[in-house]
């Protein structure tokens, strides 16, 4: 039973900053990426950045250079760091993971997310 469980989302002002969190649990076979998506309110999700166990990482364009990701492949942890951050990155921030399933099939995890709010 993988469970995927993320924290750090808050309320923060126009330019501020907040580090997130997700910690899997369970057995992911063949374990290769972890990140991030978001998704505002009647939205679709959207990619935010991703990191893969061969020390790749990718970013959307509307987040590089404000946010960083990080990965612990060892721990099955990411993290995403959000600096300077603007009212458009109000969204619930879901985290995945992504390994390989029955027949080597590509599969992928996700957390029930964690609400990132900016205002002023």
């Amino acid at each position: 039973q993988v469970q995927l469980v993320e924290s750090g989302g808050g309320l923060v002002r126009p330019g501020g900053s907040l580090r997130l969190s997700c910690v899997a649990s369970g057995k992911i076979g063949g374990l290769y990426a972890m990140g991030w998506h978001r998704q505002v309110v009647g939205r679709q999700r959207e990619f935010i950045a991703t990191s893969t166990n061969r020390d790749t990482t990718d970013y959307a364009d509307s987040v590089k250079g404000r946010f960083t990701i990080s990965g612990d492949f060892v721990n099955k942890t990411v993290y995403l760091q959000l600096n300077s951050l603007k009212l458009a990155d109000t969204a619930v921030c879901y985290c995945s993971a992504e390994g390989l399933g029955a027949n080597s099939r590509p599969r992928q995890y996700w957390g029930k997310g964690t609400q990132v709010t900016v205002s002023s």
